[in-house]
């Protein structure tokens, strides 16, 4: 993914969002791939986001906090508030349902129709789509 398209996203979500909604935006940035994008894809999630849960992707060979430390360079100081890193990415998209208030938009960027995760040399099953709709299933329980 690129900045264009989280914008691209993120710009249809605002103009559907309830009023007193915001939204949450959940990311990561795959490593071993182009770094520019990184702190330009932090101020996009910040210019629409109420919140921004930074999260891994495909880490690859790169160290997860290496890519962190890359996209958190994008957010000011002050904007500590509006985001937090949560390295484990099912633990991420828990919390972006945990923060979600009434009229809230979840958008989970990035893995798309993938269904694993590489790091370094393993190939990890794991599916955004399947841990989102257990969340939901659970929430309207």
């Amino acid at each position: 993914h690129t900045p264009d398209a989280l914008e691209n996203v993120l710009v249809s979500l605002k103009e559907i969002v309830p009023s007193k909604g915001g939204i949450i935006t959940v990311f990561g940035c795959g490593g071993d791939r182009d770094k520019t994008k990184r702190p330009l894809m932090a101020k996009v999630a910040k210019r629409y986001s109420r919140f921004t849960i930074i999260t891994t992707d495909n880490p690859r060979g790169e160290k997860p906090q290496d890519i962190f430390n890359d996209i958190i360079s994008g957010f000011a100081p002050e904007d500590n508030q509006r985001y937090i890193i949560i390295p484990d990415r099912k633990r991420a998209i828990r919390e972006a349902f945990r923060k979600a208030r009434d009229n809230d938009i979840i958008l989970v960027a990035g893995k798309g129709h993938e269904t694993t995760q590489i790091y370094k040399d393993k190939v990890i099953p794991f599916d955004d789509f399947k841990i989102a709709r257990q969340l939901l299933i659970r929430k309207t329980r």
